[in-house]
């Protein structure tokens, strides 16, 4: 099981590390309200495709979790993290969303009554203080970005945080593919909704150059990124602990990182530097005491 919940681990974190680079590639042909609708409509029709029966066995009272848990943990954040790219890095966006686990730990203790270990908590700040030297750092090879935009990354990392608790918490039980399935059944069609208003079905829309490239990214983006990545992540939840599970986030930036170098974004070797910071983050997080 300990090799089982580090194998989730680090294919998460390459899968979703990979999709800052996606989401920022898939800008260029489309509006961040179109991205995010149709990357929530693609994996919808995905997982209703290979998971629809699984919809038959969720229990009338586990509904409200599931339907918050869609909203929370995939809804609002697909607008909200294309937003935020139209005027940070990608790589600078994954940094932010390091917040996550921190948040986890705070929002378990405070709102859920999860328990954490001190040296959880001092792993999660570790790992805090290496987000924010890349973050400052990110900020001083990019004076020219907006960061008021990273609002709605911290936004979204405390719906996330929020998202991990419940499953947590309320849907234990529950299969992962069923909560990734039950997930978009409240979601689908407010992101179809979205969809319509922005005139993607227009002949206009069609035209664009960039508009083939750009669906191809977001294809890629709602299946791997998206779908696979969402049942991985619940299996994860449920066999490890909430901040270890949320430490995926401190790895991604990783990942996030080698795509924007390769796309020409800034790095320097004070943000190496902050990686391995967080990485000590992430090993002290996963510490738990023994027991006798």
């Amino acid at each position: 099981m300990k090799q089982s919940k580090w194998s989730y681990l680090i294919i998460l974190s390459i899968i979703w590390g990979t999709s800052f680079i996606l989401i920022k590639k898939a800008l260029i042909g489309l509006t961040p309200y179109q991205l995010g609708a149709l990357r929530t409509v693609i994996t919808g029709l995905f997982l209703f495709s290979v998971g629809f029966k699984t919809i038959g066995t969720i229990k009338k009272q586990d509904w409200k979790w599931i339907a918050l848990s869609g909203f929370l943990g995939s809804f609002i954040p697909a607008f909200f993290f294309a937003i935020a790219e139209t005027e940070i890095d990608s790589a600078v966006v994954s940094v932010l969303n390091s917040l996550v686990p921190l948040n986890t730990v705070l929002m378990g203790l405070a709102i859920f009554k999860i328990t954490s270990t001190k040296r959880q908590i001092f792993g999660v700040i570790i790992g805090f203080i290496g987000t924010a030297l890349l973050i400052l750092k990110g900020a001083e090879l990019n004076p020219q970005q907006n960061y008021l935009f990273a609002g709605f990354i911290i936004a979204s990392t405390l719906m996330y945080a929020a998202n991990v608790n419940i499953i947590k918490r309320y849907l234990q039980d529950v299969k992962p593919l069923t909560i990734a399935v039950g997930n978009y059944v409240p979601i689908v069609l407010p992101a179809l909704i979205v969809l319509f208003f922005t005139d993607f079905f227009s002949q206009e829309q069609y035209s664009k150059p960039e508009f083939g490239i750009s669906i191809l990214y977001v294809i890629i983006l709602s299946l791997f990124g998206t779908a696979f990545a969402k049942v991985l992540f619940c299996k994860l939840v449920q066999i490890s602990t909430p901040v270890f599970s949320s430490s995926v986030t401190y790895i991604m930036p990783i990942v996030a990182l080698i795509w924007g170098v390769l796309d020409g974004e800034s790095f320097s070797a004070l943000q190496g530097i902050a990686t391995v910071i967080i990485l000590i983050g992430v090993y002290l997080a996963n510490k738990k005491k023994k027991t006798v």
